[in-house]
Formats: structure tokens, sequence, C-alpha cells
């Protein structure tokens, strides 16, 4: 009886010593299955899938500031004022293998209302930018690439004067939606550099570049305004560009944007037509910003009206300083 139950003993002893071995072969460490890999935990498995790679970057942004005067029998003088600035910030860059595609959208409107005067309610800012850019990769930071630029602006725009004699203002309108909108394609060579923090620098030069000045309101075209011919609604040109635009934070909660367009045809070669636009964002948190933006124009074709004389070529310049709502998108 001894005996039996000592061969027993063993037995169960080598049984489990064979068990554990065929437990430790059917362990597998990683196996690699179409690209995932699976790791076998006991009873369980672990699936690692690969990281799908991400081709679309996209985002925006939106800010509003408002200021708001109310005056009632105010002996020191002055008016109840409404002051409104907004402005919307839209992007989209896709970059795959040696493909790029990087586009930006900029809305910006402005109104300013003061109860003392004829046409209480007059425009402080209004422009429509469009930037889209395509490329492909000739070596690590230079493109072959082609760009369109469109600008335009989406409300009437009046020069308020008053008339010798006159006690209210008077108005003319001076441009309107798509009078003028001008259209700029190119091609030629873009340097493109991306850093780890985002920040971002393109250069494009281009040989080959068409632009066109269109005027579609009657009386503006009809006056030869923005330099197209009496009666003509477009105007067309040839020349060469060159384009530039920086997104870099300059310090902590500090960014700076900038776009510069520069063209010159080739019949007036050297006279340079100027786009630069510039924006200083300092967030004060997530959600308050304060916004120091800046444009600067110059076209030899277009004549500003003057207070007193005809009118000349001049540079046009707007600034403004906004503290308000800004949200990140």
């Amino acid at each position: 009886m001894f005996k039996k139950t000592l061969l027993t003993f063993f037995a169960v002893i080598g049984l489990l010593g064979i068990t554990k071995a065929q437990d430790r072969l059917l362990l597998a460490d990683t196996l690699l299955i179409a690209g995932d890999t699976i790791i076998m935990l006991g009873d369980s498995i672990i699936i690692k899938e690969k990281v799908k790679p991400v081709y679309w970057e996209k985002g925006g942004n939106y800010n509003i500031s408002i200021q708001q005067v109310s005056l009632s029998n105010w002996n020191a003088g002055g008016a109840s004022s409404l002051a409104l600035n907004t402005g919307l910030v839209l992007f989209g860059n896709y970059k795959k293998d040696k493909i790029i595609w990087d586009s930006k959208l900029t809305i910006n409107a402005g109104f300013n209302r003061q109860s003392d005067r004829n046409y209480k309610t007059r425009k402080t800012n209004d422009n429509f930018i469009f930037i889209s850019k395509y490329g492909r990769e000739l070596t690590e930071k230079w493109y072959l690439s082609t760009q369109l630029d469109a600008r335009t602006q989406l409300l009437a725009g009046y020069r308020y004067f008053r008339p010798p004699g006159a006690e209210q203002d008077a108005r003319n309108k001076i441009s309107d939606f798509l009078a003028p909108a001008y259209l700029q394609s190119s091609t030629g060579l873009n340097y493109r550099v991306q850093y780890e923090n985002k920040d971002r620098i393109s250069l494009i030069a281009s040989p080959f570049t068409g632009r066109f000045t269109i005027v579609l309101d009657d009386s503006l075209s009809n006056a030869g305004a923005f330099g197209v011919l009496p009666g003509e609604v477009v105007r067309a040109e040839a020349g060469i560009s060159f384009g530039s635009t920086t997104d870099i934070q300059l310090i902590e909660n500090v960014r700076w944007r900038a776009d510069l367009n520069l063209f010159t045809n080739f019949e007036k070669m050297g006279n340079f037509v100027v786009n630069f636009n510039s924006v200083i964002s300092m967030r004060v948190n997530k959600y308050i910003t304060t916004r120091i933006e800046t444009i600067l124009i110059y076209d030899e074709s277009v004549f500003i009206q003057q207070p007193e004389g005809p009118p000349k070529q001049a540079i046009q310049f707007q600034n403004m300083i906004n503290f308000g709502l800004g949200l990140d998108f």
C-alpha cells in the first residue's frame, strides 16, 4: 500500500512538471501579424495597432471685442458710441509623402456707431483674404509650388465728407464687394520650414505670375477705378511675385503671424504692388487676448481721395489694437 501511494505521488509531480513545461512553451512573447503586434499574457491578449498617420492639420481662431459708451446729460461733452471688431481665421494644412497643400482664410469686420452724426453706423474694418498653396517636394526644405491669392471686401465702402456750407456729412461710394477683388496665381520655388513647436516660415518666389483686378460695380468700373479701363470689369497683368508667410512664437503667450505679397508686372518692372498683413496675439488666458493688427497696402493704380486737392497715389495703412474674447479651435 505504501509503495502504491509513493508511486502515485511521484506520478503527480511528473505530470505537473510536464504541464508547466508545456505552459512555458505556450507563452508567446511577441507575435507579428500583418504589421500589428500581439502580446499574450496568460489568458489575456493585448493588441497594439499600428499608429495611423495624420495627413491633415486643421484649426482656426475667432475673436471679438466690443466697446460701448453711453452718455446722458454729460456736462463734459462727447457722444454715445458703440464699436465692434470681429475676426475669423480658418486653416487646413495637408502633407503626405512629397505633397503639401496649405490653405488659410481670413475674414475681418469692424463697425463704429456714434449717435451725434449723420450716417451713424460706419465701417472701420473689412477684408476677406484666401491663400492656398500646393507644392511638391524637391528637397527637404524646397518645393515646386503653385499659389492662389484672392482678396476682396464684403461690404460697400464710403468716403465721408462735409460739403462747404452743409451742416451734415455726405458720402460717396469708393469700393464694394468684388470692387475691387484681386486674384493672383503664381508658380515658383517655395522654401518651407516647420519646427517642432509649430513655428513655420515659408518663402515663395515666382517668375510666372498672373494678376487680375476685378471691379464688378458699374459706377466704379465706368470711372476706371483701381486701374481698370473705363467700362471694363477685369484688368489682367503678367509679372513676377514674391510671397512670405511667418507664424512664430515670440515669447510665451505671444505669437506673430504675418503675410507679405509683392507683385510687379513686366511692363513696369520694379514698381511693386505691396500687401502686408500682420497680427500679434498676446494671450492673457485661455479666452482673453490682446491683438495688434496691421495692414499696409500700396498699389500705384489706386488713387486715394485727399481731404484737399485731387486724388493721388498713397500708402494705405490700418492699425488696430483689440482687447477681447479669443477662441482657438
